[in-house]
């Protein structure tokens, strides 16, 4: 895959791309991660979704979107033509779901697939697959041998106990790509109703406050696969909200990075940061990302 650059919008905060005509420079950015995809239309979770906290954002949307055949009749044209790289982000209850909804993504126009094994916010499936490194490998296989065609990226769950290990059975069962961190697994009170604020009591989090945990997770990645002699590439995301701190991910060895929740706050967060980019590797007379890693 070739990317315009290293920014990459990321999945569930950034819908199917056209909701920010007007507010960003899109056919600027690297690529698209769409909005969540399941096999079958999602209504998402009741109640409150989204609870704002120090320095983060908490959400429980439940993965509400239209099903992947309604997304690749109705939202994939459009998607097509705004031009960035078009990444699928793939969820599922079972093994089985997955696997169906990664065919039909395999027939469509999209670019590439984001496996979503790490959501904490449905109850069923989600990231049940990606704490567990037999039942990553076991769905990254059947992702992988329905959709042959497409590279293939797994979305990695920082709640794993060990993430690496996760990180290494996706890789042995076919993934080209990683992506890491998803939000973290966390909650909130209503003092005044004394009552948890989510119907699920836990949501996830993501915001700046995630950001140095998830440059350590990247960090500690990189470091196993370059023992191991791996070059399987890897998007580090997790609260990056400006220049400096995606340039923090890429000096970590991140390929590319993925911008969310800095976008609802400031809409041009994202050309804003490859404009630093830019900057930056001219300033430092670099040539090409990798020039940029530590080690």
């Amino acid at each position: 895959m070739h990317f315009r650059n290293p920014v990459i919008a990321a999945s569930g905060t950034f819908g199917y791309g056209s909701e920010y005509t007007g507010l960003v420079d899109i056919a600027a950015l690297g690529g698209i991660c769409t909005k969540g995809l399941t096999l079958k239309p999602k209504a998402g979770n009741n109640g409150r979704r989204i609870h704002e906290t120090a320095s983060g954002l908490m959400n429980s949307i439940g993965l509400e979107n239209p099903g992947i055949p309604a997304f690749i009749e109705k939202e994939l044209p459009r998607l097509r033509n705004l031009g960035p790289v078009v990444i699928a982000n793939l969820s599922g209850s079972d093994i089985a779901e997955y696997a169906e909804g990664a065919s039909l993504l395999n027939a469509s126009c999209i670019d590439m697939i984001e496996l979503n094994i790490s959501c904490p916010n449905v109850k069923s499936g989600g990231m049940a697959f990606g704490i567990d490194p037999q039942a990553a490998a076991e769905v990254t296989a059947a992702v992988r041998k329905a959709a042959r065609h497409k590279p293939l990226m797994v979305k990695l769950s920082p709640n794993a106990p060990d993430i690496n290990t996760v990180a290494k059975a996706c890789i042995n069962m076919g993934a080209d790509a990683l992506s890491l961190v998803n939000t973290f697994k966390a909650m909130a009170i209503d003092i005044q109703k004394r009552q948890p604020v989510f119907d699920n009591i836990s949501a996830g989090l993501s915001g700046p406050a995630i950001r140095p945990i998830a440059l350590r997770m990247v960090w500690e990645l990189m470091e196993v696969l370059q023992q191991e002699k791996c070059a399987v590439p890897v998007i580090g995301l997790g609260g990056i909200a400006c220049a400096s701190d995606a340039l923090e991910f890429l000096l970590a060895g991140a390929a590319a990075v993925q911008v969310g929740s800095a976008t609802f706050a400031h809409p041009p967060a994202m050309n804003e940061i490859i404009a630093g980019i830019e900057t930056y590797m001219e300033e430092k007379s670099l040539s090409k990302l990798t020039e940029l890693y530590l080690r």
